[in-house]
């Protein structure tokens, strides 16, 4: 299986609402727009910061469309699935083959504490529901109270050749470092999935990020990747530390409105997030601010 695309800075693109929280298809196909235009090298539809979640299968469907649509082959665009139900997940990724998705990312059910049977049984049959297209494990413990562990993940690429990948956002460099470590040898890519830590993970040989702050800066994140490949360690440094207070400044918000908000700040107009989560209050909004400021990404 060719996965030399799966690579680089994949933002997990914002899914923009209107008023009555239908997918909004302009602000969708302008968005899809901006990051490519940006350089990112993919795009992940309902990740985390996509608030996948909130969506019914019919709208994951229609807004996948216009994503592909959008995308028009430039950059190869996957599909985020994060059900808890195995047969919801099996569907799931069929339809995102049927649609022409690059691949699949699959969290871990959250709410449930499975074990490493049950975990391992998940994963497979999904895989092994679309055996032809390439399939990324998404580890989130800070999401779903647990994390995978590092025999499960062998176990998975040993079983199912199209587990190519995954995301790791455990924020534990570690973890990331002796995921990467130990499936050295094998055509498997592990992308770091927290923003502040893509130059360690390309450090430590790993195949890119998975960066919200794609979805507003792509020029930046994308460019500590870049920075990277080309041989300019410093440079990639650099561009890593500049980047990094903005995306602390998010931690203030709570999750994921942070993302939104900042959007909306650079003017990309994403509309809010779904009901519950609000918009950011002013002292929150303040902050981000600065920093977006402090690091030349908004005029004062």
């Amino acid at each position: 299986m060719d996965t030399s695309m799966i690579r680089g800075i994949i933002p997990p693109i914002l899914t923009p609402i209107d008023q009555n929280e239908q997918v909004d298809e302009a602000k969708m196909r302008k968005q899809v727009e901006f990051v490519i235009n940006g350089g990112v090298h993919g795009i992940l539809a309902f990740g985390s910061n996509g608030e996948f979640y909130m969506l019914e299968e019919d709208e994951t469907q229609r807004a996948l469309e216009i994503m592909l649509s959008q995308a028009a082959g430039r950059v190869p665009v996957y599909c985020g699935i994060g059900a808890i139900r195995t047969q919801k997940c099996i569907r799931l990724a069929r339809m995102a083959r049927k649609a022409g998705a690059a691949g699949i990312s699959v969290l871990q059910p959250m709410f449930l504490k499975p074990t490493e049977e049950e975990l391992f049984r998940h994963f497979a049959a999904i895989a092994e529901s679309v055996p032809d297209l390439p399939m990324l494990l998404y580890n989130n413990p800070g999401r779903t109270g647990y994390t995978m562990s590092y025999s499960l993940v062998e176990r998975l690429a040993e079983r199912c050749p199209n587990i190519v990948g995954m995301k790791d956002s455990s924020g534990d460099m570690t973890r990331t470092a002796e995921f990467i470590r130990r499936m050295r040898g094998r055509e498997f890519k592990v992308f770091g999935g927290k923003d502040t830590l893509v130059f360690s993970t390309l450090i430590h040989g790993g195949a890119g990020g998975v960066c919200s702050t794609a979805n507003m800066y792509p020029e930046l994140v994308c460019s500590i990747y870049e920075k990277f490949i080309a041989g300019d360690i410093q440079g990639s440094l650099e561009a890593q530390f500049r980047l990094n207070p903005v995306r602390l400044s998010m931690d203030l918000a709570s999750f994921p409105v942070a993302t939104k908000d900042m959007a909306n700040m650079m003017g990309l107009d994403v509309g809010a997030p779904f009901l519950p989560s609000l918009p950011s209050d002013e002292k929150t909004m303040a902050a981000m601010r600065k920093e977006m400021i402090g690091a030349g990404l908004l005029k004062a």
